[in-house]
């Protein structure tokens, strides 16, 4: 059933609270908090306990705490990490859509 729960979780329409979105990705709540003020993750809300997320948060939550936890990172390195990974998979998603681009054949 565990796995089935987490397929919905990471659907990306879904929504989850705070302590849905800390206990999907192996975190505590306030490791949550810290990187949404460090800018890591955009919660919808007003107060933190009204907070929702999108399910995809799960998955960045999940890199954030490994990185912390693989490299020994704080929070606000932890979350600069996670944008430098972002921008650099943007980044390689564009190049390989340029160069689908120019192997496309030519048409007159």
């Amino acid at each position: 059933m565990a796995e089935y729960d987490d397929v919905i979780w990471l659907h990306g329409r879904h929504e989850v609270s705070i302590v849905e979105l800390a206990q999907c990705a192996a975190a505590t709540e306030a490791e949550v908090r810290e990187l949404v003020e460090y800018g890591a993750l955009s919660p919808s809300g007003g107060e933190a306990m009204q907070w929702t997320f999108s399910a995809g948060c799960v998955a960045r939550v999940r890199v954030a705490m490994r990185l912390r936890r693989d490299l020994e990172l704080g929070t606000p390195e932890a979350a600069l990490a996670l944008s430098f990974l972002e921008r650099i998979e943007e980044l390689e998603s564009r190049v390989r859509e340029l160069n689908a681009q120019l192997q496309a054949p030519q048409r007159r």
